[in-house]
């Protein structure tokens, strides 16, 4: 039996052609099909919709759950690091609270933070609530590293070290645990500048420490050969300020292009007053004694030698710093000879102006 197809004209036994109906009951079954399919489509992609929606839904809650469990990423702020943006030390006595501002990026809920011995990696402190900049010291001298904690992990602060200092208080009848460090006038005649508040305790490991981007903590070890260690010393760090803008002035001068290359050679730095009094013309009340001097050499005109034309550049530096930065004036001596070894500039942030000359 031939098929019909719905609009097929056939013809008619008696010659005529006929036109098919339309409502053939082939047509109706043809369009019944088309319509289940069509509902059955419509159907699966609102399931596949809703399923979706569904591990949509899913996802959100576990991904943001991840992201506020995560210890975010933090490092310190830029004011941290001094005006010259090169100081990498901060300084405060035991537990001591003290500003440590911090650049947090992701979610600070519930974050908190402990300290780290340099050189290790066991917590050296308990965990405190981060609220704000405010921190505390840990409660012995040494050097430090902030570790920011939450759910369980934890993220070190990189690029700014935290030195406890040892109390002055500490020192007795000239000695500070052990080692000589002598007698401040202050400590004997009124008017005069108060000791320092604390010294830093050194270790033989902690001497290449970076202080700053050009200086280590060796750089200002106290020369009395003492030969014990720890040793003690005190540094302002105002002074490791000054001394990265000065060599920054220095390398304006050549295009800012050997910034990293210019070397400083710190001949003296702390003094501890027992070892000054034995120092030939060293005055009685040296800024060296409080952390607060450096004599340096650099080679500010690149030649690679050091002569009695560096020592007035690097003095027309530091004049060039303190117009800037009135904050960190002070003294100025430039020494000059035909001696390498005796061409070197004091320099100093006792808060006032000084200006001296002096030869080999």
């Amino acid at each position: 039996m031939a098929s019909a197809v719905v609009g097929e004209r056939r013809e008619h036994p008696t010659g005529e052609e006929l036109e098919l109906p339309d409502d053939l009951p082939v047509r109706k079954r043809h369009t019944a099909r088309m319509v289940w399919f069509a509902m059955g489509a419509v159907a699966a992609v609102g399931a596949f919709q809703f399923l979706q929606a569904a591990d949509d839904a899913t996802d959100r809650p576990i991904g943001t759950y991840i992201a506020r469990s995560m210890v975010p990423i933090a490092e310190p702020s830029i004011s941290a690091f001094g005006a010259s943006g090169e100081v990498k030390l901060a300084f405060a006595l035991p537990a001591q609270e003290f500003s440590y501002p911090l650049d947090v990026h992701g979610d600070p809920t519930a974050l908190q933070y402990a300290w780290i011995r340099v050189g290790d990696s066991a917590l050296a402190t308990a965990a405190q609530p981060l609220t704000g900049d405010k921190v505390s010291a840990p409660p012995q001298a040494g050097f430090y590293r902030l570790t920011l904690l939450k759910s369980g992990q934890r993220r070190s602060v990189e690029g700014l070290t935290l030195a406890v200092l040892v109390p002055f208080t500490e020192k007795e009848k000239g000695m500070l645990r052990g080692y000589r460090i002598g007698t401040y006038l202050g400590e004997r005649m009124r008017g005069r500048t108060p000791p320092p508040e604390g010294f830093l305790e050194i270790s033989p490991a902690d001497v290449d420490l970076p202080i700053t981007k050009h200086l280590k903590v060796g750089d200002f070890l106290n020369h009395d050969q003492q030969g014990k260690w720890p040793s003690y010393s005190a540094i302002n760090p105002k002074l490791l300020d000054k001394l990265e803008l000065v060599i920054q002035e220095i390398a304006r001068w050549h295009g800012d292009k050997a910034v990293a290359d210019i070397d400083i050679d710190v001949h003296s730095g702390f003094r501890a007053p027992e070892h000054n009094r034995r120092v030939q013309r060293a005055a009685s009340d040296s800024q060296h004694q409080y952390g607060d001097a450096a004599d340096v050499a650099i080679d500010a005109n690149g030649d690679g030698k050091i002569t009695a034309i560096d020592s007035r550049m690097v003095g027309l530096a530091v004049e060039i710093v303190e117009l800037k930065h009135p904050d960190l004036v002070g003294g100025l001596g430039i020494y000059t000879s035909g001696h390498s070894s005796t061409n070197y500039v004091h320099i100093d942030v006792r808060g006032r102006r000084a200006r001296w000359r002096g030869g080999g």
